[in-house]
């Protein structure tokens, strides 16, 4: 059997009380709204016509109507809500806060923000205000290693010194070498980039060799000189020297800043370097590469021509380095501006091997 749906009146006071709310000039649009709904369903419509005039469903056109037969026309107001969530204690952030730093979960090595939310009886949103009022991030990691070279100081201050004060009359050239660089080769040709979809290239590889680039980056103006050899020896590091030799300009004296490989500390280096005195060498502490600048050019090497590149050879490589150093030197080379004083340098070191201990 159909069911019989009860007729919906209204009095003739509840209609002026409903037309005279609808006549003022600030009344918030979801009261007019709901009012309209009551007149027109008071007036003989059926919910389905009301639904159709003030566009929206039936049952919201049945659920203000309840709500009007119940509480009159304060029915028709907004319900008291709860408001914003409860405040923390500052007990429960400094729990909090000492667990993240103290502790680990026992289900991971890090806390995330629901592991914590979950062993600290509070919502994830108020992890993530507690983490970032204390500009915590433990789903961050980072690496460091702190240099034992005794002579720490000494050398921070040397190279620092000729970053930011060059020496007249002299280049300043950050030297060191990228080695065992592969020659990788895709099993299959790519599926190329295109709209709907990135580019594609297989997980596996063919290798094709191995080279070595010997690289010369210049302070002031930001330029390379490179060299790519098949082996990283003494002997190459001697060829590099001399390839340095005949295209800086010869009125200039020339300080090198490299590492502490053993290629740059051999006999026939230093006897090389007794028959050339214009050149000087300057060492980085050990584990204190972030203080070569040729680094920083090795990152964008990587990341521009290395890392995505296609070498069906080790002449390839070759070829495609050559190429990137020619047109970096063209259009890319800029001067290396260093601005971390030795000073501030050696007081961050300090401050770290203080919270080591």
């Amino acid at each position: 059997m159909s069911r019989t749906i009860a007729e919906f009146k209204t009095s003739n006071k509840e209609k002026s009380l409903l037309r005279a709310l609808l006549r003022r000039q600030r009344l918030p649009q979801n009261l007019a709204f709901r009012a309209r709904i009551i007149l027109l369903s008071g007036s003989g419509c059926s919910a389905q016509e009301v639904a159709e005039s003030e566009c929206c469903c039936v049952p919201t056109v049945y659920h203000w109507r309840k709500r009007f037969q119940m509480e009159g026309a304060d029915g028709l107001e907004d319900r008291p809500r709860s408001g914003q969530p409860k405040k923390l204690s500052e007990k429960k952030v400094l729990e909090v806060l000492r667990m993240t730093v103290e502790r680990i979960p026992k289900e991971a090595t890090h806390w995330s923000v629901r592991l914590m939310a979950k062993d600290a009886g509070i919502t994830t949103w108020q992890v993530r205000q507690i983490w970032a009022e204390a500009d915590l991030k433990p789903h961050r990691l980072k690496t460091f290693k702190i240099s034992s070279d005794p002579n720490f100081a000494e050398k921070v201050r040397d190279v620092v010194g000729l970053y930011m004060s060059p020496p007249d009359n002299a280049l300043v050239l950050s030297v060191d070498e990228k080695t065992q660089i592969q020659a990788l080769d895709r099993t299959q040709p790519l599926l190329q980039l295109k709209p709907g979809q990135v580019e594609r290239r297989t997980h596996d590889y063919k290798r094709n060799g191995t080279a070595s680039l010997y690289a010369a980056f210049d302070i002031a103006s930001g330029q390379v000189i490179g060299r790519v050899t098949h082996r990283h020896r003494a002997k190459e590091f001697l060829d590099f020297l001399n390839q340095i030799h005949q295209m800086a300009p010869k009125d200039k004296s020339l300080h090198l800043i490299l590492d502490n490989s053993s290629t740059h500390k051999t006999q026939e280096v230093k006897a090389w370097l007794s028959r050339h005195p214009r050149f000087r060498l300057h060492f980085t502490p050990t584990s204190a590469s972030w203080l070569n600048a040729v680094e920083g050019w090795f990152s964008q090497l990587e990341r521009r021509a290395l890392y995505r590149g296609i070498f069906t050879s080790t002449q390839d490589l070759r070829d495609k380095i050559k190429k990137f150093i020619k047109v970096h030197n063209a259009y890319s080379a800029k001067p290396f501006i260093w601005k971390k004083t030795a000073r501030s340098i050696l007081q961050s070191v300090s401050r770290a091997k203080k919270t080591r201990n």
